[in-house]
């Protein structure tokens, strides 16, 4: 019974099935901007790479920020700033905590205003933003207007 009633159903549904198969498919198309060798602005940040015959070590074939961590980290530096931001106050839309940032966003994560600690919340701000608040403790979080500049951070207060 249910193979005739199945029989059935695929005979009256191959013609409606093969119809959807012939009509043309419509794609859409998109086309990104040309870079050429030529055109990068960015520096090009590469190691020699391995001698023939030898695997290379992650020193030898960094690229880019990678390699910059790396250099920085033998010269003693640190190259990302990872330290915590160290508040004296709790940032308002008047006074904001400012955050040192030379790209358009930074990670910020978040455990309470001087004086209220809450659990880490982590906030993008952004710099299109006008302010960016925690949405636990209200501390209101803005990107410095100068970018990132290693020479300018306040000095690390490690205070237990």
């Amino acid at each position: 019974m249910f193979s005739a009633v199945r029989r059935n159903l695929l005979v009256k549904a191959a013609p409606a099935f093969r119809a959807g198969l012939a009509r043309p498919v419509q794609r859409t198309f998109s086309a990104a901007a040309v870079c050429r060798s030529s055109d990068h602005k960015a520096p090009i940040i590469q190691g020699p790479g391995a001698t023939p015959g030898r695997t290379p070590t992650d020193f030898e074939q960094a690229t880019g920020d990678e390699r910059a961590e790396h250099l920085a980290a033998l010269e003693g530096k640190e190259y990302f700033d990872m330290g915590p931001l160290y508040l004296n106050k709790k940032g308002t839309k008047a006074e904001p905590t400012i955050v040192p940032s030379g790209a358009e966003s930074r990670i910020v994560g978040c455990c309470g205003a001087p004086g209220e600690d809450h659990e880490l919340i982590w906030i993008m701000v952004e710099r299109e933003h006008e302010f960016d608040r925690c949405p636990e403790c209200g501390n209101v979080y803005k990107l410095s207007d100068k970018g990132f500049d290693p020479e300018n951070l306040p000095a690390a207060k490690h205070e237990h």
